[in-house]
């Protein structure tokens, strides 16, 4: 399987996993859509897995039906395997734009990083602890006040036993929890999301070690590879842990009336 395949089958695979928890995924035909019930788009992603025909207009439509039904903001995805010229028209024709352009990144790991004493990392494993991992990535996230009941409602959907696929990550800093990450495991590959630090602790390491521990983690399950989509400001960091760019994602937003829908 090439890279970047192995980049979109993880992103795909934790989608529908996180779709399906509180909600049932949409399908048709190479286009899917899934939803956390957060108010924030990038936490309800619609993508087709191949590039889109005349014949996926009605797809589109329903996706955006979809959303519309629980009145929740989304992002079409398109990654590298799924865009052609044919795919950016019928998106723009059903009153989608492309609104970011996420690198995709990938590490080995063959070449683990070591361990550092900037924080101390665990992994989430009783309901204390996913209330304050669910504090923290709230808070480093920024998420309006009124998105606060449906984020808690989808953290407290994650499971956190041992054959669980993914892994709640938390750091501290002087006992403090004030990092998160989420490791999900698919065989050769991983993936990590909601990595996000409090703004108190910022610029002092504790992002770059959640990523190592989570690399670690995901190299001592047998993972070959690990993926993520990178916000401008983790580049450095993922960059300086191993990461390279391995693609870009087009990411596109439905216009609404009064335009980009929020």
């Amino acid at each position: 399987m090439s890279k970047i395949r192995l980049v979109e089958k993880t992103f795909f695979d934790n989608c529908r996993f996180w779709g399906s928890l509180l909600f049932r995924p949409y399908c048709r035909g190479s286009v899917w859509a899934m939803k956390t019930g957060i108010a924030s788009a990038d936490l309800n992603m619609a993508w087709n897995e191949k590039p889109l025909l005349s014949g996926d207009a009605q797809a589109v439509r329903e996706v955006r039906k979809y959303y519309e039904q629980d009145k929740l903001p989304f992002w079409w995805w398109v990654f590298p395997g799924a865009q052609s010229p044919a795919t950016n028209d019928l998106l723009r024709g059903e009153g989608l734009v492309p609104v970011e352009s996420i690198p995709s990144m990938l590490a080995d790991l063959n070449r683990l990083p070591e361990p550092e004493a900037a924080a101390s990392v665990v992994r989430v494993e009783n309901e204390r602890q996913r209330l304050a991992w669910a504090e923290v990535a709230f808070a480093g996230f920024d998420f309006p006040s009124c998105a606060r009941a449906s984020f808690y409602r989808f953290v407290e959907a994650l499971p956190l036993g041992s054959a669980a696929p993914q892994k709640l990550l938390m750091a501290f800093a002087d006992s403090t929890p004030a990092a998160t990450a989420i490791l999900f495991q698919n065989g050769p590959a991983a993936g990590i999301y909601f990595v996000t630090t409090l703004a108190a602790h910022r610029k002092k390491g504790i992002g770059r070690e959640i990523t190592h521990a989570a690399m670690r983690t995901a190299g001592q399950a047998g993972a070959r590879w690990i993926t993520l989509q990178a916000a401008p400001e983790g580049l450095s960091v993922y960059r300086q842990a191993g990461f390279a760019k391995c693609g870009s994602v087009e990411v596109y937003s439905p216009l609404t009336d009064g335009g980009f829908a929020s």
